[in-house]
């Protein structure tokens, strides 16, 4: 029998979120009970509620979780109950790319996160006594409990507010882990940003403490640009702006080292391309819409040494670099708190809301209540 917990379900595509009680699973082996304390809202979460995932609804969204580990199942022995938590993506820790030293491109990665299941196909939550979609990164955060593998858990300090925290399992490090880890800047190095969002403005953040000399940021919007600079941009340029790819190559001096595309649109890939150097790398961590999501680029571009990679999850293993943002956080480094505006559970839907019109960069869920007793 599960134990009463509070969801948001998505039960039809583009729909609002609808909070209700659902019964949730005990752990099972290697699984995690943990109290949702906290749950950012990501780009990823509103691709899925358009559609993307092309699966049967009702679903449980959500994959930036934060919270108390409550109880664990068989075999956890690095986690116990009173344990603060960060949750980020699921890998299995045992395929070729995982023992490799990237477990974002885990073997296993697509059936447990994107799936809305466990790795084997079952469900953690029941609803009016059916079985949902219900393990969305392995957590479905958007929840006032969930279940989560000892693998996608990071054990943090107390010390920081989970509302803060939460973010980290999934854009924040995403954006930092591209700069630091990916393409591992070198101080003196520059770096464009197309898309001043919460992945963008992350890797802005993440430049700075890298010592990059010249970090360029491009977005639609004035204010997120005049946040950009605050956060570390040494210039900023409006889309919109005539002759932009021109202006960006004149003013790195024939292209950046590094470049970053974060929107998810083929136009905005190929002008980071574009400003990109001969033998710079541009990364692409966007998610496009599955049904526009081809890009033409420059053959000639290729010829001289560009590389484009297609980033997953920073290319970082959230075990070690969770913490390496949290010690940043504490140090003033990493200022968390300029991203973020939190929102009561129940207030689901305004949050999305706000975050669909831009009037919020990261929305984060405080969540309360929802006993498993």
């Amino acid at each position: 029998m599960g134990h009463p917990v509070r969801a948001a379900l998505l039960q039809e595509v583009n729909g609002p979120f609808v909070i209700d009680e659902v019964e949730l699973e005990s752990p099972r082996a290697n699984e995690l009970l943990v109290r949702v304390t906290a749950s950012g809202i990501c780009h990823t979460d509103l691709t899925y509620r358009a559609g993307a995932g092309r699966f049967p609804l009702p679903v449980v969204l959500g994959h930036e979780g934060a919270g108390v580990v409550q109880a664990v199942g068989e075999g956890v022995t690095d986690f116990a109950p009173g344990d603060t938590v960060v949750l980020s993506y699921f890998s299995c820790r045992a395929c070729a790319t995982c023992a490799g030293g990237h477990p974002a491109y885990c073997q296993q990665g697509y059936a447990g996160n994107f799936s809305g299941a466990r790795p084997d196909g079952t469900f953690p939550m029941r609803w009016r006594g059916a079985p949902i979609r219900s393990s969305f990164f392995h957590q479905s955060s958007f929840a006032t409990h969930v279940l989560a593998h000892r693998h996608n858990a990071v054990k943090v300090g107390a010390s920081v507010s989970p509302e803060l925290l939460a973010p980290l399992g999934c854009g924040f490090q995403t954006g930092a882990g591209a700069v630091l880890e990916a393409f591992k800047l070198q101080p003196g190095q520059q770096l464009a940003v197309f898309g001043a969002g919460a992945v963008g403005l992350a890797a802005i953040m993440a430049a700075r403490v890298a010592g990059a000399s010249s970090i360029i940021a491009v977005d639609l919007d004035a204010r997120r640009l005049e946040l950009a600079r605050e956060l570390g941009a040494t210039d900023t340029f409006l889309a919109t702006q005539p002759d932009l790819t021109k202006t960006l190559l004149k003013r790195t001096r024939g292209g950046a080292d590094f470049a970053l595309e974060c929107v998810g649109l083929p136009q905005v890939l190929r002008q980071a391309f574009d400003v990109t150097r001969p033998l710079g790398t541009c990364g692409l961590l966007g998610l496009p819409s599955p049904d526009n999501s081809d890009v033409t680029l420059s053959m000639m571009g290729l010829l001289v040494g560009k590389r484009l990679v297609g980033i997953l999850e920073g290319d970082v293993d959230p075990k070690t670099f969770i913490p390496r943002l949290v010690s940043l956080h504490v140090e003033g480094r990493f200022p968390l708190e300029k991203l973020s505006r939190s929102y009561a559970f129940e207030a689901i839907n305004d949050a999305v809301h706000d975050m669909e019109t831009r009037t919020v960069i990261k929305p984060v869920l405080r969540m309360n209540g929802g006993h498993t007793s």
